[in-house]
């Protein structure tokens, strides 16, 4: 299933990510992919305020990975920058499927070599407007894959 929603603002792709949010539960994983600055870390930090963390959520592109604890009861966050990973066996050497089951995980620059952690994942791209003066305007497409999402409606992600 894949679902594409259209955000005009930066803020629209946080609130995305907040009503995204909603529906995710320990064990789930996200793969993000975009052009650099299609906001990747804007949509983790909607994610973030979403699931209740604490700490600001950043890039962590020079620490590669960072846990934001829960505030509420509900998952942790694990967020991951692979950008500077090499391929799949530097993202093993995190360890990353020991707190995989706890977690939500969210791997940005994760696609060809984050998919093998598991079955379930969804799958987020996100597309810049190049020719938006203010390049703003982004195209976040969901691709929900396994069997965990079946039956998931993504359609209140899309908001009103």
């Amino acid at each position: 299933m894949t679902l594409s929603v259209v955000a005009d603002t930066a803020e629209d792709t946080r609130d995305l990510a907040v009503r995204l949010a909603t529906l995710l539960r320990s064990g789930d994983l996200l793969i993000l992919s975009g052009d650099l600055g299609a906001g990747k870390t804007t949509f983790t930090q909607g994610l973030g305020a979403g699931l209740g963390v604490r700490g600001a959520v950043t890039s962590p592109t020079f620490v590669i990975a960072r846990v934001h604890p829960s505030l509420s009861g509900g998952p942790a966050l694990v967020h991951v920058d692979a950008y500077r990973l090499g391929d799949r066996l530097e993202l093993d050497d995190l360890d990353l499927d020991t707190s995989l089951e706890d977690a939500v995980t969210v791997v940005e620059w994760g696609t060809g070599v984050a998919e093998e952690l598991a079955e379930d994942r969804l799958e987020v791209e996100i597309l810049r407007a190049h020719a938006d003066e203010d390049g703003e305007t982004r195209t976040v497409r969901l691709t929900a894959l396994g069997p965990r999402w079946n039956g998931v409606d993504l359609g209140p992600v899309a908001g009103a």
